[in-house]
């Protein structure tokens, strides 16, 4: 080929006029929306202020591309309802990453339901979140303890998880009450923490380092969890290990009372690790009140460990994948020298989590647990003088599960949809003891399935937010085999098809200003304990039910939300719940020491109220945290035994009420005082044994010596006021006052 000069002047001048061309049009820039915790935020307003105005819509993955000219300032833009705008130049790289925090006072994102992060203005739901400074600073040993903050959250007696049976440790939100069975569903990173077998919960099983913080959403969620989300969702987030850290806490209390956490961390290439752990004793104190003890009552003490260790390997900048262990082990006295308990769990899980502006959001959990449970139940003589040995148990359980999730947004409409499997199987081994000779084992094991998939529709235009999604449940209560009786009974198959829908929509009237409504449905299913396994407490007798049928829950709630910038946020809800077929404990007989109950389809009841919730800052050092609900929960059917009707729901109280006043000074420290009040509430359906309320007034202050060392004190129950927590018909009582002092390095 030959060339002349004046080919080569053309050649030249057209590659110069295609790189100016190119330079003109610029790079193509990746803009990725995330919240404070580092997670996408899907719908975001992206604006790019250059020579000309470019508008965009982040994805389910919180991305979006745009082209940017080269060598001009280009300024972006971001917004989202709920969320402070936020403005940023563009640099010379290929991605730039905008951090959102939430308007006004609170600076959390709210993780509702919807399974999608919004801003508190833009969810349905009521929503409380937990920060990792208020449940390092709430006085009390386990995680419930610090939950009490929140008003309407209680265990199924008013005793705190650290001495109680963890058979009742059931809980309830939105006065829905409770059995030994949760009605509120508890999970963490997607994997659920209700026991296997009896649906109660372990609420030391996480180390507590390795929780970062607690959202609990209140109201209906089978939509989108299925079973056991009546009363809501309480979301415990772990802690993500990135880089390297460590954290040690260790504390003492009186009742001989001792607390070690140690947490390590450490990230490198693309591979992160973490280890956790959290060893706790305690003496306990004697539950029974001072009037009607006996020689035989003694402290109700426990022993436990916790470890957690997990491993994680980053794919990209939005994807990566997990595997986590986790081991409880603890032993407990419940009262008196022969009744007594002990649980050990393995739970482990693993999956990964994958984002690409094509494919969407892609989530995958894989998990599964080992446990044994046993315990011991004995009789105890008029006096309480003496008690003999009737029974052993040991329950032995497995369960797997899995998960898997998409979602993906196309401008202001984002969809979400999944399935997901539980399998669990248990034995239930009893050993009856007459005069000290144990008798046959009598064995009943059986087998439970649930499977279900689902989708959500989130639409975001302008200033409304609105879902709507619905679940298919398939719900199996299954071969079900008794073993160690001359007489086999037969014990029936249960299965059932339940569909939950729900629908919610927010209106943002005007800045800081939104209403809010939802409707749902919502289910329960019947735990293998409430089949098939005798309970007691202390001297209350629970018999199983293998006919029982599903709870059914239909309900609303209506509300609005006021968010003053640096100042405060106000939301109120007016709620209402009929829960259909709930399992109850029915009394069939009662003496003045002992009670037998058996657990029934009770026919229907109704809670309806109202919850406040206040944040305010009034000054920069002071911070004040309220909440109240008034909840009238009633017995509104019950064919059996129509004197139930118009009952009070056992263990509602209609009144509870928290407010916490925080103060910080630096370099001084940390003191906040809480105080917690709930009003009288009942023991039994038949409402003869009353409860009476209480107010209870705790501390907690907190001085920093170096950047890395803290000591703080705390008191539970500054007044020593006596709490009734349960009658079985004993009546039993809450902790006396508990000073605790201790040390934090991280």
């Amino acid at each position: 080929m030959r060339f002349s000069i004046k080919n080569v002047i053309l050649l030249l001048a057209s590659m110069s006029l295609g790189c100016l061309t190119m330079f003109a049009a610029g790079q193509t820039v990746q803009i990725c929306v995330r919240d404070q915790r580092g997670d996408a935020i899907a719908g975001a307003q992206v604006l790019l202020r250059s020579a000309r105005i470019q508008t965009a819509t982040s994805d389910v993955g919180g991305c979006v591309e745009m082209v940017v000219k080269s060598g001009v300032e280009t300024k972006v833009e971001v917004t989202h309802a709920g969320f402070s705008s936020v403005v940023k130049t563009i640099g010379g790289g290929p991605r730039l990453v905008v951090v959102m925090g939430v308007a006004g006072a609170a600076e959390e994102v709210q993780v509702t339901a919807l399974r999608t992060p919004l801003a508190l203005d833009a969810s349905a739901s009521s929503v409380r979140t937990m920060s990792p400074e208020q449940l390092r600073e709430a006085p009390g040993f386990t995680l419930d303890d610090r939950l009490r903050q929140v008003s309407g959250f209680q265990l199924f007696r008013r005793t705190s998880s650290w001495v109680s049976n963890p058979t009742s440790q059931g809980t309830s939100l939105r006065g829905l009450g409770s059995t030994a069975a949760s009605r509120t569903l508890v999970l963490s990173d997607q994997v659920p923490l209700n026991d296997a077998f009896g649906g109660w919960i372990h609420w030391n099983e996480i180390p507590q380092l390795a929780m970062r913080e607690v959202e609990l959403m209140r109201g209906g969620a089978s939509d989108l969890y299925g079973s056991s989300a009546i009363g809501g969702v309480i979301d415990v987030i772990p802690e993500v290990p990135e880089k390297f850290a460590y954290a040690v806490n260790v504390a003492g209390a009186n009742e001989g009372t001792s607390i070690l956490n140690g947490l390590v961390t450490a990230g490198e290439r693309g591979w992160s690790g973490l280890g956790a752990a959290t060893f706790f004793r305690t003496d306990g104190y004697v539950l029974t009140a001072p009037e009607v003890r006996g020689p035989v009552d003694v402290a109700s003490n426990v022993h436990s460990q916790s470890g957690r260790v997990e491993l994680r390997r980053s794919l990209g900048t939005d994807g990566g994948a997990f595997l986590r262990g986790n081991l409880l082990n603890e032993a407990r006295s419940n009262g008196t020298p022969l009744q007594t308990n002990a649980t050990r769990i393995w739970r482990y899980a693993g999956g990964g989590d994958y984002s690409s502006g094509e494919v969407g959001r892609l989530m995958l959990r894989l998990y599964g647990t080992g446990q044994n449970y046993r315990q011991s139940f004995s009789s105890i003589a008029a006096g309480r003088i003496s008690e003999k040995l009737t029974n052993l148990q040991r329950v032995p359980s497995q369960q797997v599960g899995g998960a898997v999730q998409w979602a993906r947004s196309y401008g202001a409409l984002t969809f979400v949809a999944g399935s997901d499997a539980l399998d669990t199987r248990g034995t239930d081994n009893e050993t009856a003891v007459s005069n000290g000779v144990q008798k046959p084992t009598v064995s009943i094991s059986a087998r439970q399935r649930g499977e279900g998939i689902y989708g959500e529709v989130l639409w975001q235009p302008l200033t409304w937010s609105i879902a709507f999604s619905s679940r298919v449940d398939w719900f199996d209560s299954f071969d079900a085999r008794q073993v160690g009786t001359a007489v086999v009974p037969v014990l029936p198959d249960v299965r059932e098809t339940v569909f939950d829908p729900r629908l919610g929509v927010v209106k943002q009237i005007a800045k800081g200003l939104s209403l809010n409504a939802s409707v749902f449905r919502a289910f329960r299913g019947p735990t293998l304990n409430e089949l098939y396994r005798t309970g007691q407490v202390g001297q209350q007798i629970t018999l199983p039910n293998a006919s029982l049928r599903s709870e059914r829950a239909t309900g609303f709630e209506t509300g609005g939300l006021v968010n003053v910038s640096r100042l405060g946020s106000v939301r109120t809800s007016y709620f209402w719940t009929q829960v259909n077929r709930p399992v109850a404990a029915v009394t069939l007989s009662s003496t003045a020491t002992s009670q037998l109950l058996q657990r029934e389809n009770l026919g229907q009841l109704t809670s309806r109220g109202i919850t406040t919730e206040v944040e305010i800052k009034p000054a920069s050092f002071l911070m004040l945290t309220g909440g109240y609900q008034y909840a009238v929960s009633t017995v509104t059917k019950f064919q059996a035994d129509p004197t139930l009707v118009g009952r009070w729901t056992p263990q509602v109280p209609r009144n509870s009420a928290s407010i916490q006043a925080r103060l910080q000074k630096n370099p001084i420290g940390v003191l906040s005082v809480d105080l917690r009040t709930s009003g009288k509430q009942f023991d039994d359906s038949a409402n003869q044994y009353k409860l009476d309320g209480y107010v209870q007034v705790d501390m907690y202050a907190e001085h920093l010596l170096r950047h890395n060392l803290r000591i703080y004190g705390s008191v539970q129950n500054l007044l020593d006021q006596p709490v009734q927590a349960g009658r079985t018909p004993i009546l039993t009582l809450g902790a006396p006052r508990i000073v605790s002092i201790g040390m934090r390095l991280h």
